[in-house]
């Protein structure tokens, strides 16, 4: 993937959903080989691309050390659907006013990227949104310890990715990561990332 001229640029982001692509995914989760005999779950995350003086960033929560699917993970604010929602946009956004207190409005969605099936049961539609500062989050105590943004730029620099593996449940389970200081975003998160960051570079 190579970055492109300028990834500071809001202009350009919307540009790339504007146009129309197919993207084939880098990668669209291995769930299903560890549940195929669990019901496989709906779901949304919000990717907010915050717009900054400096540039194009990427807000991740930091999950709660004690929740039962993910705990103490790096995520994108989501959750799973429930049946007054119209369409995966409405439950990304509706749990990202729950967990960190964005404001709908404050959102202007991009598109959609591929599905991605996780290992605890859910088939998940990342969302993209363009959010405007200023933001006055409201972290939900229970679910968020902490939220960050990370630049794109250096989310979209190749040298920052990484391509791991461990041994879980009696297999090898290979994964995506990208490390950026005190944090270690992998799995789920670093799946869809390089879905969007694939997207933004082809």
């Amino acid at each position: 993937m190579n970055s492109p001229v300028s990834v500071h640029d809001e202009l350009w982001l919307r540009s790339r959903f504007a146009e129309p692509r197919k993207l084939k995914p880098v990668t669209d989760g291995d769930g299903h080989l560890w549940r195929s005999d669990r019901e496989i779950r709906p779901a949304a995350v919000l990717v907010p691309v915050v717009k900054r003086e400096h540039g194009l960033t990427v807000l991740f929560t930091r999950r709660t050390a004690h929740l039962n699917d993910h705990a103490g993970q790096i995520s994108f604010p989501g959750g799973r659907s429930e049946p007054g929602d119209a369409d995966a946009a409405e439950t990304a956004l509706r749990e990202a006013a729950e967990e960190i207190g964005v404001a709908p409005a404050q959102v202007e969605v991009l598109g959609e990227l591929p599905k991605y099936v996780t290992v605890t049961g859910y088939r998940v539609t990342p969302v993209v949104g363009l959010v405007t500062p200023p933001l006055e989050l409201r972290l939900d105590a229970f679910e968020v310890a902490e939220v960050f943004e990370v630049p794109l730029e250096f989310l979209l620099d190749p040298a920052n990715h990484q391509r791991n593996s461990v041994l879980w449940e009696g297999r090898e389970r290979r994964y995506y990561a990208v490390p950026y200081g005190q944090y270690y975003i992998w799995g789920a998160t670093a799946g869809m990332l390089m879905n969007l960051l694939s997207f933004l570079t082809d």
